[in-house]
């Protein structure tokens, strides 16, 4: 039980996708300039990263290494991908119309976000089980939505500064990024 904790903990602050490994920036930096898209992105990546971590799994475990095709894994969890943000999708273009229009164009980049596939590949890489394959994906996930929501928060808040005219606007953003990455690294020194 340890272990699984460990598991989630680590993926979201120890290895945070974002802040650590610098997958999904695009999505981090383009989204994070108010709160409620930040956490409404949060929340799909979230459903997103962690099923697809499930079905990703299951696929692999099942299917593509029994058969021997394990080099087809890269375009199969792209397809698993796609497919459930084409869901999360048409499910929030449904219920919060609000919430699909702010996130715009962002909300079909996870298909493309790099940090969903990383997720997935790097399971089968560590030769994850099911369970840890999904609490790795709900745990990075967390740490992605933590990122991508204090990120908006500072963002808030850099807004209302008077700053000299070179660092406003980009140059601010990436300073603060950078300075939430060598906060995470902290969390590397931790040990239970």
């Amino acid at each position: 039980m340890k272990d699984l904790i460990l598991l989630i903990i680590g993926g979201a602050l120890i290895n945070n996708v974002v802040l650590n490994q610098f997958l999904g920036i695009c999505s981090f930096l383009g989204v994070s300039k108010s709160m409620k898209p930040s956490a409404s992105l949060g929340m799909a990546v979230i459903f997103v990263m962690t099923i697809a971590s499930a079905v990703a799994s299951l696929v692999y475990d099942h299917v593509l290494a029994p058969l021997g095709m394990d080099y087809m894994k890269t375009i199969v969890f792209i397809l698993v991908i796609a497919a459930l943000v084409q869901i999360v999708e048409m499910f929030l273009k449904k219920t919060s119309p609000s919430v699909y229009k702010a996130l715009g164009i962002y909300l079909p980049l996870i298909t493309t976000n790099c940090a969903v596939l990383g997720v997935a590949l790097t399971n089968v890489q560590n030769g994850y089980n099911f369970l840890q394959c999904v609490l790795s994906g709900f745990g990075t996930a967390l740490g992605f939505t933590l990122a991508i929501v204090l990120l908006a928060g500072i963002r808030s808040r850099i807004n209302e500064e008077d700053l000299p005219a070179p660092l406003r606007g980009a140059p601010i953003v990436m300073i603060a990024a950078a300075l939430m990455s060598i906060a995470f690294m902290g969390f590397a020194g931790l040990s239970f």
